[in-house]
């Protein structure tokens, strides 16, 4: 999947590029509608938290630096004398599943509170009232979908793509 991006200058223009998108064959679970705060957006599909936020990528680095940690502190466990009585592998995978467990949720409680990086190059262009459009999309269906919306929505800004989309937008 790749996360396509357009501007639209006004709510009807994302009307018309959303509508264009559904003709398409792409379902409303898969495009995400931005726009400033207060602006009224009808039945367009509205981006989640985690479209908005760096909620998954913290949620990525939160379980790597947690796992990280709790196997080195299985690690460490298991060297200590006493420890000899439970299973060696237990004892690291348990704390290294823990650890990645804390490390996930610590680092989500942060991340749903910050902006997202990825839709930085857009803020000034969604103050000044324009509407970001995002859709994600097969790899095979990137140009169809490009070339379609330069026909049915010329006003509207194709604005690239992002190849790295989480399993789960």
């Amino acid at each position: 999947m790749r996360r396509l991006f357009f501007l639209a200058p006004d709510v009807s223009s994302a009307h018309a590029l959303v509508d264009s998108l559904l003709l398409a064959r792409i379902t409303d679970k898969h495009i995400h509608v931005l726009a400033r705060e207060g602006t009224p957006l009808g039945d367009l599909p509205e981006a989640g938290v985690a479209q908005r936020s760096d909620l998954i990528p913290a949620l990525e680095r939160g379980a790597a630096a947690g796992g990280a940690t709790g196997l080195v502190a299985g690690l460490v466990a298991i060297a200590l004398p006493g420890m000899a009585i439970i299973p060696a592998g237990g004892i690291v995978i348990a704390l290294a599943a823990a650890g990645a467990l804390v490390g996930s949720w610590a680092s989500s409680l942060v991340g749903v509170s910050v902006s997202s990086s990825r839709l930085e190059r857009f803020k000034e262009a969604i103050a000044s009232g324009q509407v970001l459009v995002m859709a994600d999309v097969a790899h095979e269906q990137v140009q169809g979908i490009l070339d379609r919306m330069k026909e049915c929505c010329p006003n509207v800004a194709s604005e690239g793509m992002d190849t790295d989309i989480p399993a789960f937008p």
